[in-house]
């Protein structure tokens, strides 16, 4: 009798759960991202937000959990109902980077999400203000090692984090870390030439490079990006062969969601992706379009965790 009873919840449940997949949504749709507002995942998740909802006939709203790289936002999305009410914007810094940075985290970075499609990855450009006396990375790492100068570097995100720990190992340059909570704060401490120099998207540091407070030294690509091909790579720049770093950006939710929603929203992303409108937007902000589904962005988590924990080793960064 009970075996019976426990099966006819199940059914129950799984009734209810494709009757409200079939009707939604019905109300407002909550997109988590782990950063601050003008951060580059804030703007890819604002543009998808307003083609969302138009789609769907309802408000796609973003909501900003910066702090913690990524763990705050990442801990309540995994926590959240799979009833498609919570997506998730997340990039590699909750999925890739988190499990060799931290020695326990509240979330399973792969178990605990439902992939629904992949958006995009973001060059990082080394970044130094303006005034400083150096062109090139071959100058800054001169001008760091001189007894003289004591440079520190900024990171709002896991990206800049392992890049720079790398870059500082790698070129023997002995500058202090400063962590911060979103990238937005350590653009401003740049700009204020309150650290040295600073690993970061195009995306949000675009504007202050055009306005010639900041200047780009280099790519953190392996290759030359063709979002800014006038720039060397840091390898080929600082002849750090191997030095290799992306940010990946994609759309999840908590694990179980029912599959008929998340391929409705993996459809849908990827039409908004195709079109010129917002490619052209989204490459003016520095973003390298990459549209994927489900299966697509799944693979690239597998992929970039195994990359990730290699170049955390790499850098020399101790788990917290």
């Amino acid at each position: 009798m009970k075996k019976r009873a426990w099966a006819a919840a199940a059914a129950l449940v799984l009734w209810c759960l494709g009757a409200a997949a079939q009707n939604w949504p019905v109300k407002p749709v909550r997109i988590v991202t782990a950063f601050g507002a003008g951060s580059a995942s804030d703007i890819v998740a604002r543009t998808l937000a307003e083609e969302l909802q138009k789609a769907f006939d309802q408000p796609f709203i973003v909501d900003n959990k910066p702090g913690a790289s990524g763990i705050i936002a990442a801990e309540q999305v995994a926590k959240a109902a799979p009833d498609g009410y919570t997506l998730f914007l997340s990039t590699n810094t909750a999925h890739s980077a988190n499990p060799f940075l931290f020695k326990k985290l509240p979330y399973e970075p792969i178990k605990d999400f439902t992939p629904i499609a992949r958006v995009c990855y973001f060059p990082f450009v080394l970044a130094v203000n303006a005034s400083m006396p150096f062109q090139t990375v071959p100058e800054l790492m001169a001008y760091a090692r001189d007894p003289a100068h004591k440079l520190s570097y900024g990171y709002g995100n896991s990206t800049g984090q392992v890049a720079g720990a790398a870059f500082n190992s790698l070129a023997k340059l002995d500058a202090t870390a400063v962590p911060y909570k979103s990238t937005p704060q350590a653009l401003t401490d740049l700009i204020g030439n309150q650290i040295g120099f600073l690993f970061v998207d195009l995306a949000s540091s675009q504007a202050h490079l055009k306005s010639n407070r900041l200047r780009a030294l280099a790519v953190t690509t392996e290759r030359r990006s063709k979002m800014a091909p006038e720039l060397p790579t840091v390898a080929e720049s600082a002849k750090l062969p191997g030095f290799d770093l992306a940010a990946w950006v994609g759309v999840l939710a908590p694990a179980g969601l029912p599959k008929d929603i998340g391929d409705r929203l993996s459809m849908e992303i990827n039409r908004a992706l195709a079109d010129k409108k917002i490619l052209d937007k989204l490459t003016t902000l520095g973003a390298e379009v990459a549209p994927g589904n489900a299966n697509e962005l799944r693979s690239t988590m597998d992929q970039q965790l195994q990359v990730w924990g290699r170049k955390v080793k790499e850098a020399g960064i101790q788990a917290e």
